[in-house]
């Protein structure tokens, strides 16, 4: 167990770095609204869907706009899909980090 959190704890640091690096953190935070919705907000809204790491991954390469209001996020593709996969899987988790704002 203590492993499997050390590991989890190491994910989330990498998450939040790639967050970071990519702008992520100037339209979202971990638990309040900015330009974007928290990530805990998206965390909550899609925990129900099977299909929300996929759709996730998709509207964070290609951006968009609608899921929560009319201001557009940007596309992002340049980011791997090892980096978006790890962005989306810390996101719909809460984006757990011992260094939130």
């Amino acid at each position: 167990m203590h492993f499997q959190s050390a590991q989890a704890s190491s994910e989330d640091q990498k998450a939040y770095g790639v967050a970071k690096q990519n702008a992520c953190l100037g339209c979202h935070a971990v638990n309040k609204k900015i330009v974007g919705p928290s990530f805990e907000a998206v965390a909550q809204k899609y925990q129900a869907d099977s299909n929300a790491q996929v759709f996730l991954k998709n509207k964070i390469a290609k951006g968009g706009a609608g899921s929560w209001g009319v201001v557009p996020m940007p596309a992002n593709a340049k980011l791997s899909d090892a980096d978006l996969s790890l962005l989306t899987s810390w996101i719909l988790r809460g984006a757990p980090n011992k260094n939130q704002n």
